[in-house]
């Protein structure tokens, strides 16, 4: 696969991603637009709409207590991670370290998230597909080099729908993903 295709590839996955969040906004009868062109500045609910949207974002408050448990469990494993968590386009909510982590554990885990929640997969999986002779064979060379194709992102998922991902940095790779995969579970499940 050369590079063209995969830059085909990832516009593909970011362009329906953009479309996912496009469509939400406008079509799923949260907010109707009150004059055309202003884009979301201008809102008006819908009659009737109870709306149950914010429980689907990323907000800060969720973001820090995600990472307040998996720096508990990083700590009960005596480790010093750094941990990050993105909003369901990628974007930073929350980076913290821990003290003694790795320097340059704060952008691999932010890049661990970016890519979780940007291609809608665990880097772990990612990692399976980006092998030689895969189908995204090469892909970690786009994007400014900020995909991560070992384990340690994860989607955060609610009702099935992702809104956001986390990174985790500081450990080996299979600490790293047991640590994410433990923030994605607790935070699915709370």
């Amino acid at each position: 696969m050369n590079e063209q295709e995969i830059a085909k590839i990832v516009r593909a996955v970011l362009n329906e991603h953009e479309a996912l969040e496009q469509g939400s906004e406008a079509g799923h009868g949260e907010y109707r637009q009150e004059e055309p062109g202003h884009q979301g500045r201008h809102r008006q609910k819908e009659p009737g709409h109870v709306c149950q949207c914010k429980g689907r974002k990323m907000t800060l408050a969720k973001a820090n207590a995600l990472i307040e448990k998996v720096q508990g469990q990083a700590a009960q494993m005596g480790l010093s991670v750094v941990v990050a968590v993105a909003d369901a386009a990628g974007r930073p909510v929350s980076v913290q370290s821990m003290d003694g982590a790795y320097i340059a554990s704060f952008d691999i885990a932010l890049n661990k998230s970016f890519t979780s929640a940007s291609l809608k997969m665990s880097t772990q999986k990612l990692g399976t597909l980006s092998q030689p002779g895969e189908s995204l064979y090469g892909i970690q060379f786009t994007n400014g080099g900020k995909i991560v194709i070992f384990g340690g992102g994860e989607t955060l998922e609610v009702d099935g729908q992702i809104v956001g991902a986390i990174g985790v940095s500081g450990g080996s790779a299979d600490e790293d993903t047991y640590l994410a995969a433990y923030g994605k579970e607790c935070f699915e499940r709370r």
